[in-house]
């Protein structure tokens, strides 16, 4: 992920075609050590497309995985849960003040 990033922040600085020493001053700038094998594997995957239409091409395949389905029905139990779980928040809130009379204090 970081040799792509570093290939993507190149190409946003306006080198539209990255070579691996542009990938890899980027990385050092970051103190990251590039493995060469990596880069070099990135750079011909890539060579001669544009990262624009890969981009492009990506978010069309990414729309049509579906996402969220499940999570409908379970939403009526988290309610119930947070109301479960705010008397448990007031009684921590008690035993603060307790040592707080005690003469111990986190802020003191």
């Amino acid at each position: 992920m970081r040799i792509i990033a570093a290939y993507l922040l190149a190409v946003l600085g306006g080198n539209s075609s990255p070579k691996a020493a542009d990938i890899t001053k980027i990385l050092s700038a970051g103190g990251v050590e590039a493995d060469a094998s990596r880069v070099d594997a990135l750079l011909k995957e890539l060579d001669g497309k544009n990262i624009e239409e890969i981009i492009s091409e990506g978010m069309g395949k990414l729309a049509m995985v579906p996402s969220g389905g499940a999570a409908a029905g379970g939403s009526s139990g988290g309610a119930a849960a947070a109301e479960e779980a705010a008397p448990a928040a007031e009684e921590d809130d008690d035993s603060s003040s307790d040592a707080e009379m005690d003469g111990f204090s986190l802020f003191d």
